[in-house]
């Protein structure tokens, strides 16, 4: 076969340890699914609800409680780890 020979294909080369072929992947979808902007806004919504029930507090139990527990606890294990 000729160098002009429209039928002649190029070879690719063999193998070797040093040279490998990379394998084929699909190809990635056109176009994004037309659920996903509703998904997403819907996904920003609830966080915004969540930050904004945040702000407004109205917790049932104190950060300082919650943080002297959690030094009892600690302080508890550690007294048992020690005197152990």
């Amino acid at each position: 076969m000729s160098a002009s020979d429209p039928s002649a294909r190029a070879e690719a080369p063999e193998p070797t340890a040093g040279n490998t072929v990379p394998e084929q992947r699909p190809a990635p979808p056109a176009a994004p699914d037309p659920g996903w902007p509703g998904w997403l806004e819907r996904r920003r919504e609830r966080i915004r609800a969540e930050i904004e029930r945040n702000r407004r507090g109205g917790h049932t139990v104190p950060t300082w409680v919650l943080a002297l527990i959690l030094v009892a606890f600690v302080a508890a294990w550690a007294a048992v780890v020690w005197l152990a």
